[in-house]
């Protein structure tokens, strides 16, 4: 495949204070390279769209937690007003909810103190996103990565710039795929079904991923839960990570164990009792559910 070499452009994106960039984009770096977000410790490679364009751009950190700041750059000019908003928008902050919670939660106001900025970072593309979740069912997340990179690699779509290569993924190459053909990259075979399954009802409009965006939670959860392999665990990560609801995901090991060693003296706790005990953090759930599991990941 041929890619058009344009010039180059590169702007600034500041972000309100604070924000701590590098250790938020750690989430992509954490358990290896899957080449469809890419993150080195200073510089990040991604992929939006433009249109019906994939266009990818790089993100390099030059600014600090209390002035954070990104230099982007892009192939052309013309991409530059939609990756500048899709970059402006890709943290998840909440300050004013935040604020009112860290006055009322002791616990994340520790948090807070001990991990400033720290915040999710949304997954860019609702297919991706979703074929992440399939690839990381039962199965460590490490695993996870070398799956998806290996899918990405075979079956993706290669796009340069620069120096840089990055991957992104697109349903009617994947729904053309066959089963066995993805249980070569050692993929599960209910993993592959999984994923050409999803991929045939996103090519064939049975499935509208971007009319999520404006549906309201019941009716994302309800719409996903109805394709083979997505279950409510997926769908509650689908509202946090790919449209920035403040969804707690209760069923989740992970999170049950982080609401259990906050708020539980380490006891872990079932997922009403989790869905219980976080009720209080409203609309700044989703930052709230990150720096809990970056401290469980630290040890508190």
């Amino acid at each position: 495949m041929r890619h058009e070499r344009l010039p180059a452009y590169t702007f600034t994106v500041e972000f309100p204070a604070p924000l701590d960039i590098p250790a938020s984009l750690e989430i992509f770096r954490r358990t290896g390279d899957d080449g469809l977000d890419r993150w080195d410790g200073r510089v990040l490679v991604r992929t939006t769209r433009v249109a019906d364009t994939v266009v990818p751009f790089i993100g390099t950190v030059i600014g600090t937690v209390d002035a954070p700041a990104m230099e982007v750059t892009v192939a052309h000019a013309t991409q530059a007003p939609v990756v500048e908003h899709t970059v402006r928008t890709m943290f998840v902050t909440a300050p004013g909810p935040l604020a009112e919670l860290i006055a009322i939660d002791p616990v994340i106001a520790g948090l807070e103190a001990r991990y400033p900025g720290l915040r999710p970072v949304l997954q860019l593309d609702p297919l991706t996103a979703l074929i992440r979740a399939i690839s990381a069912q039962q199965v460590n997340l490490r695993w996870a990565t070398t799956t998806r990179r290996r899918l990405a690699e075979a079956f993706g779509c290669q796009h340069t710039l620069g120096s840089h290569q990055i991957f992104s993924l697109a349903a009617e190459r994947l729904a053309a795929i066959e089963v066995m053909a993805l249980r070569a990259l050692q993929l599960t075979t209910r993993k592959a079904e999984y994923i050409v399954a999803l991929a045939t009802a996103v090519a064939t409009g049975t499935l509208d991923l971007a009319a999520l965006r404006d549906r309201p939670d019941t009716e994302v959860i309800a719409r996903l839960m109805a394709c083979r392999g997505l279950g409510r665990w997926t769908a509650e990560w689908f509202l946090a990570r790919a449209l920035g609801r403040p969804r707690v995901v209760a069923g989740d090991l992970g999170v049950r164990k982080a609401v259990g060693a906050a708020y539980c003296h380490g006891n872990l706790p079932s997922e009403t009792a989790v869905r219980e005990l976080t009720a209080h953090w409203g609309a700044a759930a989703g930052v709230a559910q990150q720096l809990l599991l970056h401290g469980l990941s630290q040890g508190f």
